[in-house]
């Protein structure tokens, strides 16, 4: 298949590689010419702007939005609305708000536009061991371009199948659901994202407190110069606690011991936010997750070695570059 893809940044740029390693074709733009360069020499059809972009994919067109949420994203797509026909699908696969995602493909509809909001996950990492996908919109046209999730998405690979699992639709198996209808792709990864600030945070307190066991403020007999890189280490090698943000906090420990390349102040993407405004929308009790999220803003004044694990963390599976302190 087809797919036309805007912003080839730390994900976007990945995409259309793993698509075009998988026999699909893909026609791409970004602003930044030198990423548009680079993947033509790949095998994909590089353009200058949006309207060559739309004039060089075949009818019905898919166009994948790849921008970071807000403006960037809104502004993409509102220009895209008035180049495409009626029948054309456009695909954000960004970190976009759910209800942003509602109102578009209400709007979009009025000009017979499809919209499919794609939450997805796998940073940095997606070309290699594939995406995570969950996505929302009107189950047809899912299922059109299901050729193109199939492909991007992990796969069974060598992950134990789930016992005693039974569902007509094995998609979850592979990496990828159709969670329902617009919006609901989005809110999934949402939540996916509150829960992951939850699991970094423990994982950085837990460190914090290994680490800081010398304190000169403990009795003698009870400091303990811990070495947290072989903690992290032989946690990841059978404990109950092994998983992939274990093991890139480990990989940070192994080559930056003391981590003095982070700064420790902790950024958000607004997904954690919108999670607790969910949460409170719908009288769910969320006190880890909203802790997770305050630590976060706590990291921006005064920074602990555990918020340093957090951004060793981030900087592992998102590439997300901390702005140092000054």
């Amino acid at each position: 298949m087809q797919l036309g893809i805007i912003g080839l940044g730390r994900m976007g740029g990945n995409i259309a590689r793993r698509l075009m390693l998988n026999g699909h074709t893909t026609v791409v733009y970004d602003r930044n010419t030198a990423f548009v360069d680079t993947l033509s020499q790949e095998g994909a059809t590089g353009v200058a702007d949006l309207p060559k972009l739309v004039a060089a994919l075949d009818k019905p067109r898919a166009v994948w939005v790849m921008l970071p949420a807000g403006a960037p994203t809104e502004e993409t797509i509102d220009t895209l609305s008035q180049l495409l026909d009626a029948g054309d699908v456009i695909i954000d696969g960004g970190n976009t708000f759910y209800k942003d995602d509602i109102r578009r493909a209400k709007t979009l509809a009025e000009k017979g536009l499809k919209y499919i909001d794609v939450g997805t996950s796998g940073g940095v990492w997606g070309l290699e061991r594939g995406y995570c996908m969950m996505i929302g919109g009107d189950a047809d046209v899912v299922n059109r371009l299901d050729p193109l999730f199939a492909a991007l998405a992990p796969g069974l690979g060598d992950i134990p199948r789930t016992k005693d699992r039974v569902a007509e639709d094995n998609r979850a198996e592979h990496g990828y659901i159709h969670a329902g209808p617009a919006g609901s792709g989005h809110f999934v990864k949402m939540i996916h994202n509150g829960i992951e600030y939850g699991m970094m945070q423990a994982f950085a307190e837990g460190f914090d407190i290994l680490k800081t066991k010398a304190s000169e403020i403990l009795p003698e007999d009870q400091r303990f110069d811990l070495n947290v890189a072989d903690i992290a280490e032989v946690w990841r090698r059978g404990s109950v606690v092994s998983s992939w943000l274990l093991d890139l906090t480990a990989d940070a420990l192994a080559s930056d011991p003391k981590l003095d390349g982070y700064s420790g102040s902790v950024a958000d993407s607004g997904e954690g936010r919108w999670t607790i405004e969910a949460a409170m929308e719908q009288a769910v009790p969320v006190p880890v997750l909203s802790s997770s999220l305050f630590s976060r803003y706590r990291s921006r004044q005064q920074g602990a070695y555990g918020d340093k694990i957090l951004s060793a963390m981030r900087f592992g599976f998102g590439g997300h570059v901390e702005t140092p302190k000054k």
